[in-house]
């Protein structure tokens, strides 16, 4: 959570230095195009008495080509408010999600599951959770049953419950053993062998 804080702080402030860069940035080319606008006034007024049409073609491609630097940084000042915008939207996502999971509180009791199959057991049953106005063990079970089935092959069990015992053989590697609010959620696989008739 400190590191999240650090890191979204960093950004910010990273945000912050770029917005004053840029606006910065804007108001002196601002300040350059209305000394340049004088200049070009200045000039206009000299080749009407004189005939400087040449110096005021010479003029042109440099003030056309700053126009276009101008352009750039407004793009670019664009970009930095939207990714701005973006990261605001993933901060509230984030604080929703930090919302659910205080909700639905997870404890691992015992483990001997890759991390990334962890937070996908979690996650569901979060989502399948959140969908019930009261624990339903059996659908419970039979979601994350069938997530890990469909996402990671056959042979998968899983028993929910407030109260139970269990001895359970697993494959290496598949086995969680989690709380969630007041449910105990236990899930495994098992090896699959062909049935010899």
């Amino acid at each position: 959570m400190r590191e999240e804080k650090k890191r979204m702080e960093a950004a910010s402030e990273e945000l912050e230095r770029r917005s004053r860069y840029l606006s910065s940035l804007i108001q002196r080319t601002k300040m350059r195009t209305e000394a340049e606008e004088e200049v070009t006034a200045a000039a206009a007024a000299a080749a009407a008495h004189s005939d400087g049409k040449v110096e005021e073609k010479r003029r042109e491609p440099r003030i056309e080509m700053e126009r276009e630097k101008e352009k750039e940084e407004v793009k670019e000042k664009e970009k930095v408010k939207e990714k701005k915008g973006e990261e605001e939207e993933e901060e509230e996502e984030e604080e929703k999600g930090d919302e659910a999971q205080e909700k639905h509180k997870v404890r691992v009791r015992a483990a001997d599951m890759p991390l990334a199959l962890q937070k996908r057991a979690f996650r569901c049953a979060r989502e399948t959770l959140a969908a019930m106005p009261k624990l339903d063990s059996k659908r419970l079970a039979l979601a994350l049953k069938k997530e890990f089935d469909s996402l990671y092959g056959p042979a998968w069990h899983c028993i929910v419950g407030t109260s139970f015992g269990s001895y359970v053989t697993h494959s290496l590697g598949g086995f969680l053993y989690f709380s969630i609010d007041k449910a105990y959620v236990l899930l495994f696989r098992t090896a699959v062998e062909p049935l010899g008739h």
